[in-house]
């Protein structure tokens, strides 16, 4: 059978199900948020770039934003028939790509995406199961829509599945 790849821009977010493979590349201090349920087979998969999208003036890209990104993925996979009391996440990236000294709040904008999305999904009500976040490398993700695997790929690295 063939499965269909679904490709994830930067600041983007997608959804799928069945067969489907939906995959983003270049997660540096960016986040790749998977939601996925077991039931239907419908899963997203939003590459987050910052945590609040009340920092921003110019914000009208809601999946660039852990705040507005997860909650708008959530309601696209609740109307395409997923169960919120179902519905599973897992998360990686957020790593810190470039080490600057006495810039800690800009430097750590990776740590930043990572707590602003385990935040958003407590508040949201969904579970997170897994993670793969921090340290210093990028990432490529696939979110398996027939299984909910998550598969996780770094150069010079083990493939990963969380």
């Amino acid at each position: 059978m063939l499965n269909d790849m679904i490709k994830v821009g930067m600041a983007d977010l997608k959804t799928g199900k069945n067969s489907d493979i939906i995959t983003t590349l270049g997660l540096g201090s960016c986040i790749g948020i998977a939601l996925y349920d077991p039931a239907t087979k419908i899963g997203g998969l939003a590459h987050i770039m910052l945590p609040d999208s009340t920092a921003i003036k110019n914000n009208s890209n809601i999946a660039k934003f852990a705040d507005t990104g997860i909650t708008e993925l959530l309601n696209q996979m609740l109307a395409m028939g997923a169960s919120k009391a179902r519905i599973v996440a897992k998360i990686a990236g957020g790593a810190s790509m470039f080490e600057m000294k006495g810039l800690s709040n800009i430097g750590n904008v990776g740590d930043r995406n990572a707590e602003a999305s385990r935040k958003t999904l407590k508040e949201l009500g969904i579970k997170l199961i897994a993670e793969d976040c921090g340290l210093n490398y990028g990432r490529t993700v696939e979110l398996y829509c027939d299984t909910g695997k998550f598969i996780i790929k770094s150069v010079g690295k083990d493939i990963k599945e969380i």
